[in-house]
């Protein structure tokens, strides 16, 4: 590395540590960063070049997690020796053994000695139990061991002798021991720029479109990739790749299709297009584009999914890589880049609409104009406030994550319509990116979103900066009716912390996720080859150094799936692959759909399509409540699955255009039950819609309702405690409410039904009940 180079990225790491960087770039103009003056003029293709690895040589090796250690079972056959040291000695007696065992296990010396080859506390307890188990319960030992332990029993050895013995018995239970330096070899994942030769072979240019939401940043990026001759799209959802894919074969330009389930080629005899546009799992690196774009360049801090962004970034044979994303990654991709010798060209833009946060909440459904969109971040709370919008007369879109795409898109066509009557949607944090949306205010239901921390443990979080400036540029966009956007809260308390969250700027991102291949799982395997493949993940991941630009990524999801096939009898490879398949492990039929498959596989049967029908249940009926529409979701999920597994193993899944001919019908079913929301959930708790309806029915109605509570609650002692009970309590079970807003809804209907002719409340009612039943047992 020369002087220049050397004295540079000193200085950009210490400008990164101190956190002084300044951002200097203008709207629309564009610098160069590391293609610096200070850089050579022509770095060597293949180059890697960063001095954190250099100096991490000197580092020494991270002490494995011994607590993944799993010993492995040994074989009690006799030794080929067979009583030879019996014969040459004489039996032992197991009395004397004991002692002797516990005698060495309690040496210091011992203990120290074998901390110095590997066996920590942990371990050599493990190894000494094991081994005392051995010698004990063995009918005939090993002859050299035999006599040994005779010598010792005898006071003609010392008890230190046993040493080696114990460690060769040590290193058979735990054969990583013997192995360590090369599983540590296996493990360095400090230089993966140097995973990918055939883009260090040739020298990219990096362009990054730097920008909020709605900028026009990945519009410029498609133009370069629409105008060259061959380029492949990497977008982080399967929508985004079709919405390319689309808008490229009608410029003309012939695209195909590339995502985990689906292969679709313009060409009728099936031979590839210079375009692709895939979802970025999917992106080859070793298949020679002119451009490639990769969006949403951020998320290559995500926790599950940043590796594939790392491997796209870093793998990708482009000339030309454009990155769409984000201000806060610029700083962290120069330093990337750096470390390949290839320059970094910066355009940045500005929002081409504006939003603004208003000044009030809008507290209640009565609120609501057309064009709002609330987000919530829960499928109950969409659910409920679906239906009580509706019960207000207005139709209501739905898009949460689980939905099929053809649905989501559906419901997107629907509340885009300016002649659809449904000018409402309520939605997840789906819509953050790969929908188009004519919207004009983002009302957030609720600003804490549940999360997976890095321990892999659910917990509640409020939403960051990032994910808040992600929901709110949805409204108002360049391409939609409105042109300026609006953002808010449903609950008044809840707007100065949105204000909040949005006055600070987005935390820069500073690493970049990382994933064993399954090249180097299999390296791991030939090493400990009694081990399973979620302890290999383990021991990979406890052994792995990773440089300070990067991170391993959570692998809770590929463990989970590793233990339950584990006792199904795959090779490693089909192993692996099975175990990186996308399902979602909160589903029960598809965890249990996931397992037959595996199991059907593994007898070398193909999974036909009137087996899959079989298992499915096919032909499907349409839901009639909630729960028949959650599994529907379910059941499309296993469709998915067989379709993502069919592009890997093409003989044992054969009948692909058969399975998608029903998930395409299937998706018809579940857009009617999502059409047909309110009336599923009321058919899913007929009194579900009782304590909320006084608000949005018609004042007779209203009247009615009052009356029928006021005859209940003179009528039925028991009635109305029964009904908070039974009624109040499932809905704050089930997240439809939580007790603030019970208090709150208790309050309103009390005052609804004064107004309505004086009458009492049920809750008022049932107070009265118990004050009569108590007076009548005083009397008593």
């Amino acid at each position: 590395m020369s002087a220049n180079r050397t004295v540079y990225f000193v200085f950009s790491r210490l400008q990164r540590h101190f956190n002084t960087r300044t951002a200097h770039t203008t709207a629309g103009g564009c610098r160069v960063i590391s293609g610096s003056r200070l850089l050579l003029q022509h770095p060597l293709p293949g180059s890697a070049v960063c001095c954190r690895n250099v100096s991490s040589k000197s580092v020494p090796p991270k002490a494995p997690d011994t607590s993944l250690f799993v010993p492995v079972s040994l074989k009690t056959d006799d030794p080929a020796d067979g009583t030879v040291g019996a014969e040459l000695t004489q039996p032992l007696d197991k009395n004397e053994l004991l002692k002797v065992l516990n005698k060495f296990y309690k040496r210091k010396e011992m203990q120290k000695l074998a901390a110095d080859h590997g066996l920590d506390a942990r371990l050599f307890h493990q190894a000494f139990v094991s081994f005392r188990k051995y010698v004990l319960e063995m009918t005939s030992l090993p002859a050299d061991l035999h006599i040994i332990l005779s010598d010792i029993c005898c006071n003609a050895g010392h008890i230190d002798d046993i040493y080696p013995y114990f460690m060769r018995h040590a290193k058979q239970i735990f054969p990583m021991l013997d192995c360590m330096d090369d599983l540590r070899k296996i493990s360095d994942l400090r230089v993966p720029a140097n995973w990918y030769p055939e883009a260090r072979a040739i020298q990219r240019k990096v362009i990054f479109h730097s920008g909020p939401t709605n900028s026009g940043k990945t519009y410029h990026a498609i133009q370069r990739y629409l105008a060259a001759k061959s380029g492949v799209y990497c977008g982080p959802l399967k929508l985004l790749a079709h919405e390319i894919f689309e808008k490229s074969n009608a410029a003309g330009v012939p695209c195909d299709l590339v995502t985990g389930e689906e292969r679709t080629f313009v060409d009728p005899e099936g031979r590839a297009a210079g375009h692709v546009a895939c979802t970025i799992e999917m992106s080859s690196v070793n298949t020679p584009y002119e451009v490639a774009v990769i969006d949403e360049i951020q998320m290559i801090r995500d926790p599950s999914r940043g590796w594939a962004w790392t491997r796209a970034l870093l793998g990708l044979c482009a000339e030309e890589i454009h990155v769409c994303g984000e201000a806060a990654a610029v700083d962290f991709i120069q330093e990337l880049m750096y470390t390949t010798g290839e320059e970094v060209e910066v355009h940045t833009y500005k929002r081409l609409t504006p939003f603004s946060v208003l000044d009030h909440a809008v507290e209640t459904l009565d609120n609501l104009r057309p064009g709002d969109c609330i987000v919530c971040f829960s499928k109950n709370d969409i659910y409920s406030l679906n239906r009580q919008i509706e019960a207000r007369g207005q139709e209501c879109a739905v898009i949460y994550g689980s939905l099929p795409p053809g649905t989501k898109l559906s419901q997107a066509k629907k509340f885009n319509d300016p002649d659809d009557p449904c000018k409402i949607l309520v939605a997840t944090d789906a819509i953050g990116m790969g929908l188009n949306l004519s919207i004009k205010r983002i009302i957030f239901n609720s600003l804490v979103k549940p999360n997976i921390n890095e321990k892999g443990e659910k917990q509640m979080e409020t939403i960051s900066t990032s994910q808040a400036l992600q929901i709110a540029g949805r409204a108002g966009r360049f391409s939609s009716v409105f042109k300026e956007g609006e953002v808010t809260t449903m609950h008044r308390d809840d707007l100065p912390v949105l204000k909040e969250i949005l006055s600070h700027s987005v935390d820069p991102v500073e690493t970049a996720g990382l994933h064993p291949t399954a090249e180097q799982i299999e390296m791991f395997a030939y090493q400990l080859p009694d081990a399973t493949l979620s302890n290999l993940v383990d021991i990979f991941v406890s052994l792995s150094q990773v440089d300070g630009l990067y991170f391993v990524c959570n692998i809770d999801d590929f463990k989970f799936l590793a233990d339950m096939i584990q006792h199904i009898p795959l090779n490693l490879r089909s192993r692996y692959v099975f175990c990186t398949a996308p399902i979602n492990k909160k589903q029960p039929f598809v965890c249990t759909s996931f397992l037959k498959f595996a199991r059907q596989f593994s007898r070398d049967e193909p999974l036909t399509f009137n087996w899959v029908c079989r298992h499915i249940g096919w032909p499907l009926a349409a839901p009639r409540n909630i729960k028949d529409l959650v599994h529907l979701e379910a059941v499309h999920d296993v469709l998915d699955l067989y379709l993502w597994l069919s592009y890997r193993f093409m003989d044992m899944f054969p009948d692909t255009a058969a399975v998608r001919g029903i998930q395409q019908e299937l998706d018809i079913i579940i857009q009617q039950g999502v059409r047909n929301i309110t009336r599923l959930i009321r058919a899913s708790d007929p009194n579900l819609s009782d304590p909320l309806q006084p608000q949005g029915q018609p004042p007779e109605q209203n009247a009615a309702a009052a009356a029928g509570s006021r005859s209940r609650s003179r009528g039925q002692r028991g009635s109305a405690e029964t009904t908070e009970k039974s009624l109040a309590s499932r809905l704050v079970k089930d997240g439809l409410l939580t007790p603030d807003l019970l208090k709150q809804l208790q309050r309103e209907w009390s005052k609804s039904l004064r107004q309505e002719g004086g009458g009492q409340s049920l809750f008022s009612a049932e107070l009265n009940n118990k004050s009569i039943k108590g007076k009548r047992k005083n009397k008593k």
